[in-house]
């Protein structure tokens, strides 16, 4: 074999070679497992010595001119690649900067703040109270002692003796009854918890609490105002239907459903301050009445928008807040 003569024409080979395939071709022809070279470097066993000695330096020179030459070809490939690329995809920086992309309100903010803005064109003030409660607070106040039942429905989150994460909004009305001479008329929003999940019901929801106090106050004020607020929200058709219910913080109490595409749904329970309530707020009931209402802004914007589970108001899904 003529050794120079095959190294020549493999060298021609791999500078000719126009990718990494071509490369691996013209080495495996001289270094493969059953290339030239890999059988003539197999055959000295059959040289004598000296010969053996000679043409097996001359063999290996082959092979390392061969496997630079490969790896030479093939970084320059790479570059060549690279650069192609670079060139196609090079930056034009005068084209106009892309600006992030505009955000928008949840639609739970968009009911909150809806409802507060009705209230307020009924004359009542926004107030905020805190979400981590005491128990007196949250339920002696509200004529809920230690031993009753009704704090069994309220499914509390207790974080240590006495203290509580509030169950409902109704907190704020002792609070703003302790500072503040009626008449009064308050309305405040947040965040509450309860031990209650489902389609409709979540371990942290909204509500909306309002409340009324004035020395004449009667349950036809209470409801004309919440008709009048479920026009604004939902249009003049609106159905809704009082029922008869049980709260111990007032009295009587009732609970108000809407009609929705589901039916019936419940949103909200209200009635008139009970008198202990009035006077755990050191306000004389003999002299002053109110009414108080507790919304799930939730519910509402359930109805409002269409949506079937409550969870689709907490998990992000950017598709759900892209309709808003």
């Amino acid at each position: 074999m003529d050794l120079d003569a095959l190294v020549q024409e493999a060298l021609r080979e791999v500078a000719e070679a126009t990718d990494d395939n071509g490369l691996t071709q013209v080495r495996a022809r001289l270094l493969g497992k059953s290339g030239a070279l890999t059988a003539e470097l197999r055959g000295l066993g059959k040289l004598a010595g000296d010969e053996r000695a000679a043409r097996g330096q001359a063999l290996n020179q082959a092979k390392q001119a061969v496997e630079a030459a490969v790896s030479e070809r093939r970084d320059a490939l790479k570059a060549g690649a690279q650069a192609a690329q670079l060139a196609g995809d090079r930056l034009d920086v005068t084209l106009p900067a892309r600006g992030p992309a505009p955000g928008h309100l949840h639609p739970l903010t968009l009911v909150e703040r809806e409802m507060v803005e009705i209230f307020s064109g009924f004359g009542f003030e926004w107030v905020d109270g805190p979400e981590v409660e005491t128990e007196h607070y949250n339920f002696e106040t509200l004529n809920i002692p230690a031993d009753h039942p009704a704090r069994d429905m309220q499914d509390t989150f207790y974080l240590a003796d006495g203290i509580v994460l509030r169950t409902h909004t109704s907190p704020v009305q002792i609070r703003a009854m302790e500072t503040r001479e009626p008449p009064l008329r308050i309305i405040t929003t947040g965040r509450v918890y309860r031990h209650d999940a489902d389609s409709t019901h979540s371990p942290m929801f909204h509500q909306m609490e309002a409340f009324l106090v004035d020395d004449h106050t009667t349950f036809a004020d209470l409801k004309g105002i919440l008709f009048e607020t479920a026009r604004q929200l939902f249009g003049r058709d609106v159905e809704l239907r009082f029922r008869r219910s049980f709260f111990p913080f007032t009295e009587p109490s009732g609970e108000v459903d809407i009609m929705g595409e589901r039916g019936w749904m419940e949103i909200l329970g209200c009635g008139m301050i009970h008198p202990n309530v009035l006077r755990a707020a050191g306000h004389d009931p003999d002299r002053w009445q109110g009414f108080a209402l507790g919304a799930g802004i939730d519910r509402i914007a359930m109805l409002k928008y269409g949506i079937d589970s409550i969870r689709a108001l907490f998990e992000n899904d950017q598709r759900v807040l892209d309709a808003f």
